[in-house]
């Protein structure tokens, strides 16, 4: 799987390029690679061909690689997040895309102040209202935004979602539609010290028609490392 690993990457940026033309987008969609249970060789093999941002879903996995990638990469935290974690990422992650509780956000306002930075975050939202799934329920978001909006060490960048799960890729594309909807409300509400400018949303079997609805990140593992083994 790992000789695929170029080809596999240049058709994905291929397929992001189309996307865009099909929805009459000039602007820049950014490519997370999602690296879950990817060792550091392949994840630096990626970087050669293109990769610049990964996404790791594990605090422990995120630890264990970090110093042993040596490429120069963006990482970013994509998974579901533990209070009690924040610690160990907050000075590695140029992002976290999972924000979706007061608690955490507080811990993460407290351990940025420590560290005297400003870390982005995006705002997950539980699109499907699924139960047990992380994310703020849409009708939620405005309310738990304006609550950390006056955070001075959270920078709310936008939104990320994980619709459910369906069998065919066109049938993820009314959520995405409805992340862009909520995205542009919120942009449209000027909430201050909030920007909403990011959207986080598709995933391998469905970046194509997210990148249609309003995407500028997408997080795509399996399409490029293929199937994932978890024995890992």
């Amino acid at each position: 799987m790992t000789a695929q690993i170029p080809q596999n990457i240049a058709q994905v940026f291929q397929r992001m390029e189309e996307a865009k033309a099909q929805a009459g987008r000039t602007d820049t969609v950014r490519l997370i690679a999602a690296t879950k249970t990817q060792s550091p060789e392949i994840i630096d093999l990626a970087a050669q061909y293109g990769v610049k941002e990964v996404g790791e879903n594990r605090v422990q996995e995120l630890k264990d690689k970090f110093p042993a990638v040596s490429s120069d990469l963006k990482w970013h935290f994509i998974g579901q997040l533990q209070v009690n974690k924040v610690k160990y990422i907050l000075e590695q992650v140029v992002m976290i895309h999972s924000l979706d509780r007061i608690a955490l956000a507080q811990e993460i306002e407290k351990r940025a102040a420590k560290a005297g930075l400003v870390m982005p975050v995006l705002v997950q939202v539980n699109i499907g209202r699924e139960m047990g799934k992380g994310g703020v329920a849409p009708d939620e978001v405005e309310t738990f935004i304006r609550q950390i909006a006056p955070y001075e060490h959270l920078s709310v960048q936008g939104l990320m979602a994980v619709p459910p799960a369906v069998p065919e890729s066109e049938q993820a594309r009314p959520y995405f539609k409805a992340m862009r909807e909520m995205l542009l409300a919120l942009r449209d509400k000027h909430i201050p010290h909030i920007q909403m400018r990011e959207l986080s949303i598709g995933m391998s079997h469905d970046y194509e028609v997210a990148i249609q609805e309003g995407a500028t990140m997408v997080r795509v593992g399996s399409a490029i490392f293929g199937k994932r083994n978890y024995l890992v």
